[in-house]
């Protein structure tokens, strides 16, 4: 016998709905036997205490950017798996905004390539997403049905990762993915109604001197999708919402039978405008921080299920990108290796969320959206979990993060919480 066995640790699994302490053990890339205790000679296998600690289903990033291929100075995509499984995300699905786009089956295929050949265990499986439109700038469809039968190597679904401004082409990209039963990922903003705004609408953006968004730069183009979802019937993911009004209209939208999902970033639920008053800029995000009642809003949204999940939205950024003044910064912030940390010391540890409930947000719910089976910590399945600490407590800085890139706001900060180990091996091919 062979393999590891973990000693008393707390296993937390949302596809089962399970917490409680077991000792389990994995040979071969599955699960062997799962008990409350198990009678196998030490000898043979490695033994992990797990006394204190949390094994948990591998977490799924629903949505996050690449620098590579084009933008490799900022994080190469082999830093960026280093990050995802160092932060316990063992799938990770990759916005079409790179350079080139990915619009057509080749670029997919390289990104997919590339990751393949990279010599690095274990690794998670990269989910692309196909650009809805060439180059992802929002003008002209790309070639779907093409796209939705690639058959060597899985796509997340569609997404442009920018707001579809034109309502005529938003109608239509609604039609033609209708029936290719693909996942379908919209970002409701209205372009002209946020101008010129880097912070929410309010009287915290006023008493900082910040132009404002106006929330219906978000709800407008939200009710606009939410209207066609309801006369057409295409199932529709709605991602980076961040506002009270928008969870209102989600639960409303759920309570009419719509098929639509919804996610906010992790940022946007640890933070408010309240934060960016500091005008660090690496609290520049787009859609902006909300106001403390939108981020009220969206934490009881993820609790009640509104929102179904918490993306990461990973956004690398080179050192004179982000040093600069609060407005003039590009927006985004990395989260990978930080997420499931600072969430849980925010939420689970004060018990404001359950355990269960950050999982299910960060996990199943995400597989889900994305059709694909959950990760599961069940006997005869594949090993796709990590083991974390929530005691521990470490430094966010250049020793311990993989990636070059820095922009965060818990740069040079402790986090009590910290990721051990992840098991995965997937095959992208």
């Amino acid at each position: 016998m062979a393999g590891t066995l973990l000693r008393q640790v707390r296993v937390i699994d949302p596809a089962t709905d399970t917490d409680q302490v077991q000792d389990v053990w994995m040979a071969g890339g599955r699960w062997g036997a799962i008990a409350p205790t198990l009678d196998i000679d030490t000898e043979t296998v490695d033994v992990i205490d797990g006394t204190g600690k949390v094994l948990a289903p591998g977490l799924v990033d629903l949505y996050s950017h690449s620098g590579e291929p084009g933008n490799e100075s900022r994080e190469t995509l082999a830093e960026l798996m280093a990050g995802a499984i160092a932060g316990g995300f063992t799938r990770v699905g990759i916005l079409p905004d790179t350079d080139p786009a990915l619009d057509n089956p080749g670029a997919l295929r390289r990104l997919v390539d590339l990751a393949c050949d990279l010599d690095q265990l274990p690794q998670p499986l990269l989910l692309p997403w196909a650009a809805l439109t060439q180059g992802a700038q929002g003008e002209q469809m790309t070639e779907l049905a093409e796209l939705a039968g690639i058959k060597t190597f899985a796509i997340a679904g569609f997404a442009d990762g920018q707001p579809i401004t034109n309502r005529v082409l938003l109608r239509r990209l609604l039609e033609y993915t209708r029936s290719l039963n693909r996942p379908l990922a919209l970002w409701p903003c209205d372009r002209t109604l946020a101008g010129n705004g880097i912070a929410r609408e309010g009287a915290l953006a006023l008493m900082g001197g910040l132009p404002g968004v106006l929330v219906a730069a978000e709800t407008a183009a939200l009710t606009t999708i939410l209207e066609l979802v309801r006369e057409l019937e295409t199932p529709v993911h709605l991602m980076r919402l961040s506002t009270a009004r928008s969870v209102a209209l989600i639960e409303q939208a759920k309570a009419d039978g719509l098929p639509v999902t919804a996610s906010t970033t992790w940022l946007h639920l640890l933070f408010s405008t309240q934060e960016a008053l500091s005008y660090d800029p690496n609290l520049r995000l787009d859609p902006p921080l909300g106001n403390p009642a939108d981020q009220a809003a969206l934490i009881s949204g993820v609790k009640q299920g509104i929102i179904d999940a918490i993306a990461i939205d990973h956004s690398p950024y080179a050192y004179e990108e982000k040093t600069v003044a609060f407005g003039d910064a590009p927006p985004g912030a990395i989260g990978l290796e930080l997420a499931f940390a600072a969430l849980w010391e925010r939420f689970v540890t004060p018990g404001v969320w359950t355990a269960l409930e950050l999982l299910r947000a960060l996990s199943d719910r995400p597989a889900q959206i994305l059709q694909l089976p959950s990760p599961q910590i069940a006997e005869r399945e594949t090993v796709e979990a990590f083991l974390f600490d929530p005691a521990a407590t470490w430094t966010v800085d250049a020793q311990t993060l993989r990636s070059p890139a820095r922009n965060t706001p818990f740069y040079q900060r402790s986090l009590q919480g910290q990721v051990l180990q992840t098991w995965h091996h997937p095959v992208l091919h």
